[in-house]
This record gives structure tokens, sequence and C-alpha cells, in this order.
């Protein structure tokens, strides 16, 4: 890569501050953008795929780490400053200007990429889900490498009978491997937000045969939708549920943080059939 600025200068330069309303925290320790670019492992000549990259401290890890960057960014300030550091990066980045929530990533990104991304928080639970979901497994990416606020990235890694166990623990966990990989002090953005961020690496594993990923989001819907009520009483109006309890037989009178991630998918399978 040709030398660059420093992040500073180019928020300076062309007016950046950091948009409310768009979710955006800026990230400028560019130590600490490499120590996140290094999770995926080596991405030496690989693809990468990053969301709301802002004026491009992400990105510039990512390009020094030898990956070909494709960004998606929905706000129009940023582009002249991306547009700046593809040209130092000899074109291995590609800006798309719009919303990550209506683009086709995969045609994108291409199969196989590294999602790595500061998402925003806005909007980083609702990509999290859908990238996790859908019957097509494995899924198009190779991994996740996601930073959120420290308490969904805690929901996300979290273990039955915790506090944070819930609905977002279990679609994480039922076919991929997700672990918190390293926690990011609020000091280190701008503006500091008011709460800590942690980021999370998973990574997809063999999906559990006999399965549907809608039934099993049906079913973690419905029993952590009521999570202080017995299973009996936040399951009753989905179909098949009950029954597939019984024939388990997993107590019905348990409430659904005492579940592992295993009987979850028992029941879902179970309700399949």
């Amino acid at each position: 890569m040709k030398p660059l600025p420093p992040l500073r200068d180019v928020i300076a330069r062309h007016g950046l501050s950091a948009s409310k309303a768009l979710g955006q925290n800026f990230l400028l320790d560019e130590q600490l953008l490499d120590r996140i670019a290094r999770i995926p492992g080596d991405l030496n000549g690989e693809r990468a795929y990053e969301v709301g990259p802002g004026p491009g401290g992400l990105t510039r890890a990512l390009l020094r780490a030898g990956a070909e960057v494709t960004a998606v960014e929905r706000d129009r300030r940023c582009l002249p400053a991306l547009a700046e550091l593809n040209e130092a990066a000899d074109g291995r980045l590609r800006v798309i200007y719009g919303d990550a929530l209506a683009i086709d990533e995969k045609e994108a990104a291409g199969e196989g990429a590294h999602i790595v991304a500061n998402l925003p928080y806005n909007v980083g639970t609702a990509l999290l889900v859908r990238w996790l979901g859908g019957e097509a497994w494995p899924p198009w990416w190779a991994s996740l490498t996601l930073m959120f606020q420290q308490e969904v990235a805690e929901r996300i890694v979290a273990r039955p009978g915790s506090p944070a166990y819930g609905r977002l623990a279990v679609l994480a966990q039922w076919r991929s491997e997700s672990k918190l990989a390293m926690k990011v002090h609020r000091s280190a953005f701008v503006p500091p937000p008011k709460v800590m961020s942690a980021v999370v690496h998973i990574v997809p594993k063999a999906a559990p045969e006999g399965v549907s990923a809608a039934t099993l989001e049906s079913l973690t819907g419905a029993a952590f939708g009521q999570r202080r009520k017995m299973l009996r009483r936040s399951l009753q109006s989905l179909p098949g549920a009950l029954d597939a309890l019984e024939r388990l037989g997993i107590d019905s009178e348990r409430r659904a943080e005492t579940l592992g991630v295993e009987e979850f998918v028992a029941i879902a399978r179970e309700m399949r059939r």
C-alpha cells in the first residue's frame, strides 16, 4: 500500500463527523485495527466483505493484511475518502454505495469471503441473524469477525443458564462455532460510545441433520419471547412443539434458558418429523 495520512487527518479534511442516525462510531487506533484484521487468519489473497467502513480505518487494516475488499457504505460523505484509499491500494478495494440490508451480498463479495466489520449499532443484530439464517448450509461466507456492543457479543456466545443466554446464542451456535475474540474499550472510538464493545468470531460447522432453520427460528422465537414462562405456556401456540417435548422426555415446566442448544435442535428435529 502507498503511504496514507493519519485517519484523524482524513476525517477532518472530509468533514466526517460520526452520524448518530447511522449508528457510527469511528475506530482510529491502527494497531487495534490490525489486531482485528488478524482474527480471521491469513487474509493475504483472500476476499473480505465489510459493512459500514466509514472513513476506512478497518478497511486499511484489511488491505494491509493483503485482502481484496468489498465494502458497503450508505453514508455518501465517506465515499471520497474511500476512493482515495482504493487508489492507495492499487484497486483492491471495491466500494458499493447502498444499504447493506438491501444488497445481494454473495454476488457482491463472492463465495468464501470473510465478513469483517465494525457493524453500525443500529443494524448489527439484523445482519447477524440474516447471515446465520436460511436453509442453505454451509453459508456463502467463510467466517464472521464482527464488532458489537459488548452486551450483544455476550448474548451471541452465552451458555445455557446464564442471563445473556437466549435466541441469539442458539442461532449462533447450533451450526457454528462462536467465540468472543477481544474486548474494545469505549475510549478507542470517536466519538466514544456509552457502552463497551467486543469482537465476536464465528466459523460455520456441519449442520445437524433433519433440522429446518425456519423451524428452529420459530421455536426459539416462541421460547425466548416469553422466557420467564414455562415451556408449556410459551410453546403452546407453536404447532407440534409440546408433542415434541413429550416424545423427547423434556419437562414442559422447564424454562427456555435451561435448555441447551442440542435440546433445541432435538425439539426442532422432532417437530419436523
